[in-house]
């Protein structure tokens, strides 16, 4: 019997390799009329990739060199076709292609089966009964709330400014981001920030974004059983428990609450409405509200996404603006008119600092907080010179590759803001700049992620000077949000009174 078992495996192997090799071989013939850098034939170009800070401007590299777009293989049988030019970006973002069913699928153990990875019908009522919650009346009140976490964050860095010393910047940020998400969104008081010792859920997501990155660099990890009998294996189902745990302590908590509320109008006069309250009462036209899996799934989809993409985001932007004084002066001269001594931002003065906005923009061009994304073609795809990929195959778009390509900006590693003037931003294609996406599947929390960039620059920058220390230069990694190896430290001193400047 065992023997007969044996034998069973082994053709089944054998079977499953031939195909692998077929489809390898079909794939290898396609992207022909794609030109890209050589392959090995066993690694691909994963080992062209160091994990050293540098992987992300070797594509930038490879752009150069192979207009457009160029094949990636990881492995002998997953290849990528990597689009790194607005003109092609614009083809595949302005369709409803779905997300690849290879890489996002690692995702979906973690976060489930949320905005982010779904698709079809699923995705389409799910956008339709989350885009409620990102209204603006619905976001209004969250900036006081930002306001809060931002200045709770700015009280620790008290330490820094008085002795001098250099500091890591993003668990600090993440540390903020993460409690405005449980203010707003969820309206959850977690005091995460001055709590001490570190952040379970904050280390959990570090974790699952790092496995995440190793499992799809890694051939045999491609392999759910392989991998999941591994030692990484075992870490990533351990830190999902903990990520998963805290959100569903979060949802707890809430359905707590509404037991006896369950009108919106009735929550509302008690408070303002947050996320989780659409969440919760979300009905479509067939009076059908979500699931609770599905519930949990957007929980933890805009838990993640909520803080960990826009703690890069406003990470970077610090880091930017400590390396260019002259733009940050100018940026809280700015800020400074508008609030006026003020300790809190407000609604209305998000809309009043343009320069600020335009550095934003600047930071989130040069350092997307997602670096890329990736689509499987359901049909055929034609690009504008011709070219076509056909059904079944994985495109990724490469944001960092497109935001530094120099046949679209001029000086594409300069810190410029006046790029955004909109005289310049008309005479671009508006697929140049695609930091949260684009088309139909473009980011639903974009508004919420600027609202609290401008927030969170706003106070820092009217309390304290950002320093650049020339010793610590980030070395930048993709993984699921943009991060740096060595972590992104700056200096910070107290904002001199105007009335001392002048004198």
């Amino acid at each position: 019997m065992l023997p007969l078992f044996a034998l069973v495996c082994v053709v089944a192997l054998l079977f499953k390799l031939t195909v692998l090799v077929v489809k390898s071989r079909k794939t290898f013939r396609l992207m022909e009329t794609f030109t890209g850098p050589p392959a090995h034939w066993l690694f691909g170009h994963v080992l062209e990739f160091k994990q050293d800070g540098s992987d992300l401007d070797k594509m930038v590299a490879f752009g150069s060199k192979y207009p457009y777009a160029f094949p990636l293989w990881f492995g002998p049988f997953v290849c990528f076709l990597n689009i790194h030019h607005p003109d092609y970006a614009k083809t595949i973002l302005a369709s409803t292609e779905p997300k690849d069913d290879f890489a996002y699928r690692f995702i979906k153990e973690w976060i489930g089966d949320g905005l982010l990875v779904s698709h079809g019908q699923k995705w389409f009522r799910h956008r339709r009964l989350l885009t409620p919650g990102f209204h603006y009346d619905v976001l209004k009140p969250y900036v006081k709330l930002m306001s809060d976490s931002a200045n709770t964050m700015l009280n620790k860095w008290e330490k820094y400014s008085e002795t001098g010393e250099t500091f890591e910047l993003f668990e600090h940020v993440s540390l903020m981001t993460l409690d405005s998400i449980l203010k707003c969104a969820f309206s959850y008081n977690s005091n995460c920030q001055t709590a001490g010792g570190t952040n379970a859920y904050i280390q959990s997501v570090y974790e699952l974004s790092n496995l995440i990155n190793l499992r799809f660099r890694t051939f045999p990890y491609h392999n759910d059983l392989i991998f999941h009998l591994s030692p990484h294996g075992f870490r990533f189902r351990k830190a999902c428990r903990v990520a998963q745990n805290h959100t569903a302590e979060v949802i707890r908590k809430r359905k707590d609450e509404l037991k006896e509320e369950k009108e919106l109008d009735r929550i509302e006069a008690k408070r303002y409405l947050d996320f989780l309250d659409i969440l919760l009462c979300a009905r479509d036209e067939n009076n059908q509200g979500l699931s609770d899996e599905a519930i949990r799934a957007e929980v933890d989809t805009f838990m993640f996404e909520g803080h960990d993409t826009t703690a890069s985001g406003i990470s970077f932007l610090l880091y930017c603006m400590a390396c260019h004084p002259e733009h940050q002066q100018m940026c809280r001269e700015e800020i400074s008119q508008v609030l006026d001594g003020k300790n809190t931002v407000g609604w209305e003065d998000l809309s009043k600092i343009p320069y600020t906005t335009m550095c934003i923009k600047e930071s989130l061009r040069l350092y997307p907080p997602v670096p890329g994304m990736a689509r499987n073609t359901t049909k055929p795809i034609t690009f504008f010179d011709g070219r076509t990929i056909p059904a079944g195959y994985l495109v990724g778009t490469s944001v960092y590759g497109i935001h530094r390509n120099a046949t679209v900006w001029e000086n594409p590693n300069v810190f410029d803001p006046l790029r955004f003037l909109p005289e310049n931003v008309s005479s671009r294609s508006p697929h140049a700049f695609v930091p949260f996406s684009a088309g139909p599947r473009n980011c639903i929390g974009q508004t919420f992620a600027m609202n609290e960039m401008k927030a969170v620059i706003a106070l820092v920058l009217q309390r304290y000077e950002l320093i650049e220390d020339s010793k610590w230069k980030p070395k930048i990694i993709p993984r699921l949000v943009l991060r740096s190896l060595n972590g992104i430290h700056i200096k910070v001193k107290p904002v001199q009174p105007i009335f001392d400047r002048v004198n």
